[in-house]
């Protein structure tokens, strides 16, 4: 299955333009992945670094689940791997599969654009007790593009390594 990335508009509100760039930024981590198989998608970078591809997929499922479920929607859940809030579990993907990680990844993401979009505007804000205060869905949007880019810069030299792809 190939993966449809998104062009973010030349012209729309910051809303949509949000909205586009995460989905852009969401689409390039699937593409990334794939054409992999599983081994493929767990191979290391390069010792000592655990970092996979897998890992990364299994991240930002976190990442999603933590900003948009329990940040700005209140919800007083656990993360996905890790019921003590240990976020470096999800980087080990050494037992998991694609089937896995990316049914996981797909369903916070599912939740996240169910709850972005159900949001009164991008000034609804939720606490983040990392942070101690309040922050605001604009806020949440912007820095999850952040975590994608920098994770997606990772997922391109992951990629080369494992057969040679670059770009995109």
């Amino acid at each position: 299955m190939t993966t449809e990335r998104p062009s973010p508009p030349l012209r729309a509100g910051e809303r949509e333009t949000l909205r586009a760039f995460l989905d852009f930024h969401r689409a390039t981590l699937a593409m990334k992945c794939e054409g992999l198989s599983d081994d493929d998608l767990r191979r290391r970078s390069m010792p000592p670094s655990t970092l996979t591809l897998l890992g990364l997929v299994r991240h930002m499922a976190e990442v999603e689940r933590t900003w948009f479920r329990k940040v700005i929607n209140g919800e007083d859940i656990p993360l996905v791997w890790s019921d003590e809030g240990d976020y470096q579990v999800a980087y080990d993907a050494s037992g998991s599969t694609r089937s896995e990680a990316f049914e996981a990844w797909q369903a916070e993401v599912g939740h996240s654009r169910r709850i972005e979009r159900e949001a009164e505007s991008l000034d609804v804000s939720g606490y983040q007790p990392r942070w101690g205060e309040q922050v605001s869905l604009r806020l949440v949007m912007n820095h999850l593009c952040h975590e994608y880019a920098r994770h997606n810069g990772h997922a391109d030299f992951l990629r080369e390594g494992i057969d040679g792809v670059t770009g995109a």
